[in-house]
């Protein structure tokens, strides 16, 4: 077994909220329960385990390779639990955890939902590229005015920019700008950093106008007032319409050269690993565009087909719902845990990428419920 040294005592409370960085809790759907879930998070974290769900022999596994925290994709804890009596798997794995000081922490549909999450990772085995979120989430976007004076208008913006404000798509350090002149009169008690107490003051501003993902709002205005000279910082913030093409459900894509369903469903049997795929009939159509959705993903059928797709790659189609591809689109479903697979090596990238120096080991378990008989 590998041995991992530790670059300095790190609490799992840095590891949890790097990956909140990442995949904030603010866009988990609303049934669901990401975060951690057992232990402590002033704990200290001996080595990591990462894993598409949380099972007893994962848990055990996780004691045996001297890991205290695991990280996985699936809440071992989905709905409510009132009792602890070990009668089920649920109950016994959280008991487990409990008694070896395991934690467990959940990073579910709000790694579904940002752009370099589950279903980017379908999409690079399947060679997507132009990628963009096949259901984009609302609400997501706001925009900042603020006002500084001419001269410090510039460090004003880096201050915005490094705190995440000014992305739009594939540019960074967006922002408008126009100058005029603002007013204001300091009264008894204040500090002016220009003008004097009891006089109305003139200045020449910039008008600063920046985008910035809802979830950054506390830091992009801390950055705001602490980079700027005025001793109260004018600033309003809008909630915007405008969606961000990669936050969302789902993930839709192109190949950079178009080949037929056969050869894109073989495609899909061996770089995922899979003994079957039940799919709809074959419409003999070349496909260049394809939709998919780690895991359960038939409510995005419908926009799948508005969005042009020729084919929609999820799982856990129930049989009915095979007949709503209606001959508009070929519909694959390949197993929810064979669609989710590589979710284990994306965190685990992830986590060694920024802790390169510390345990972050993948689970040997194959936790699939799921057999064929073959």
């Amino acid at each position: 077994m590998l041995i991992f040294t530790k670059s300095h005592n790190m609490k799992i409370k840095e590891i949890t909220n790097y990956l909140e960085g990442i995949a904030p809790l603010s866009l988990q759907e609303s049934y669901d329960n990401a975060g951690l879930l057992t232990g402590n998070d002033e704990m200290e974290c001996h080595g990591i385990i990462t894993s598409l769900d949380v099972t007893e022999s994962v848990v055990e596994e996780a004691v045996q390779k001297k890991c205290n925290l695991i990280v996985a994709h699936h809440p071992i804890i989905f709905r409510g639990l009132k009792k602890l009596n070990g009668k089920n798997y649920v109950e016994r794995t959280i008991i487990a955890a409990i008694k070896k000081d395991i934690a467990i922490y959940a990073i579910h549909t709000n790694l579904d939902n940002v752009p370099e999450g589950v279903n980017k990772k379908i999409a690079e085995k399947i060679g997507l590229q132009n990628c963009r979120a096949l259901l984009p989430r609302p609400a997501t976007l706001q925009k900042l005015v603020t006002f500084a004076p001419v001269k410090h208008a510039e460090a004003v913006r880096n201050a915005l920019f490094q705190a995440g404000a000014g992305a739009i798509g594939k540019y960074d350090e967006c922002s408008f700008n126009v100058e005029g002149t603002g007013t204001f009169k300091a009264n008894d008690g204040s500090n002016p950093f220009v003008g004097n107490i009891g006089e109305r003051h003139d200045e020449n501003e910039t008008r600063i106008e920046v985008i910035f993902p809802s979830r950054l709002q506390a830091k992009v205005v801390a950055s705001l007032k602490e980079a700027h000279p005025y001793e109260e910082v004018a600033f309003y913030i809008h909630h915007l319409e405008n969606v961000q093409s990669g936050v969302g459900s789902g993930l839709i894509g192109e190949l950079n050269e178009s080949i037929s369903e056969k050869s894109l469903l073989g495609m899909l049997k061996s770089s995922f690993g899979l003994s079957l795929i039940k799919h709809t009939r074959f419409l003999e159509k070349p496909v260049t565009k394809i939709a998919v959705c780690g895991g359960a993903g038939i409510f995005l059928l419908p926009n799948a087909i508005a969005a042009g797709a020729a084919v929609y790659i999820t799982s856990d189609i129930k049989y009915h719902e095979f007949f709503d591809a209606d001959e508009r689109i070929l519909l694959a479903d390949i197993g929810h845990y064979e669609s989710e697979q590589f979710t284990i090596e994306l965190l685990t990238d992830f986590l060694q990428q920024k802790f390169p120096n510390f345990a972050v080991l993948k689970t040997e378990m194959n936790t699939n419920p799921v057999k064929y008989y073959t």
